[in-house]
């Protein structure tokens, strides 16, 4: 599905493995302790012995995920947009000598997955990146084995396309509209990677809103039974007004979940 939003994604990936942003750096100081303490399996109510069983980390390249499960002895698949990403993971999987399997693609299309049957789909942030996540959670469905699990961490439909930025001095003012596939586009956060003068330039994230309606109603529709829901706020309400970790004390801006086919 190479269309607009595939190309626009693909490169930027590329551009933010280029500039060895946050979310590029694969990790290769991790052992089967803090492995477990990274993914917080039990923490989201999930078994926490993975070994042996058949793990999808979706749109989720880098080095970091994929590299602890493997840790953990899980069969691994990596599917991502970006080659440089996935490039990442297989630099990780030799460090630790460790097989996994990388796939590129399309969240939107995992026909290159088909007749596969995983236990757990493992989905970071990622699926504001395209307009409609009804395809994704669709195609989904169809890689996921009779009682396997699909995390899925994504933006707060509530707050998406707001950050710190929006501090009027009195609060954090919400003015795009809330419905499905408003797009949103704004700086990446100082936090996702260092600027170099003269460096290559990095596009801005092209995000879709996702209504919270849309997300549950369509996990349901595809016969996902909800047993997990967290929202993430790792901020500080005592911080000062108008920097990221106040605004995440306010205004949470992802949110996680467990679902069971």
């Amino acid at each position: 599905m190479r269309d607009g939003v595939y190309r626009y994604n693909e490169e930027r990936w590329q551009a933010l493995v280029e500039a060895d942003a946050l979310f590029t750096r694969p990790m290769l100081d991790l052992d089967q302790d803090s492995a477990r303490g990274y993914l917080g399996l039990e923490r989201l109510g999930l078994p926490g012995d993975v070994a042996g069983r058949r793990v999808l980390c979706l749109a989720s390249g880098g080095g970091q995920q994929s590299a602890a499960f493997a840790l953990l002895g899980a069969d691994v698949t990596v599917f991502d947009i970006s080659s440089g990403q996935l490039e990442r993971d297989r630099q990780a999987a030799d460090h630790y000598g460790v097989g996994i399997r990388t796939v590129q693609g399309d969240m939107r299309d995992l026909s290159a997955l088909r007749g596969s049957s995983f236990d757990l789909v493992w989905h970071p942030y990622s699926l504001t990146f395209v307009p409609d996540a009804r395809v994704v959670f669709r195609e989904v469905a169809g890689v996921v084995a009779a009682g396997g699990h699909y995390y899925l961490m994504c933006a707060n439909p509530f707050y998406s396309g707001l950050t710190h930025h929006a501090w009027n001095g009195a609060g954090y003012t919400l003015d795009q509209p809330y419905e499905d596939g408003a797009e949103t586009s704004y700086p990446d956060q100082d936090w996702v990677y260092e600027r170099e003068p003269g460096g290559r330039a990095v596009q801005r994230p092209r995000e879709y809103r996702q209504t919270l309606s849309r997300i549950v109603n369509s996990l349901v529709a595809e016969g996902f039974t909800l047993r997990f829901l967290a929202e993430v706020d790792d901020g500080d309400a005592e911080a000062e007004p108008g920097t990221w970790h106040h605004f995440m004390a306010v205004a949470p801006p992802w949110l996680e979940f467990v679902w069971r086919r």
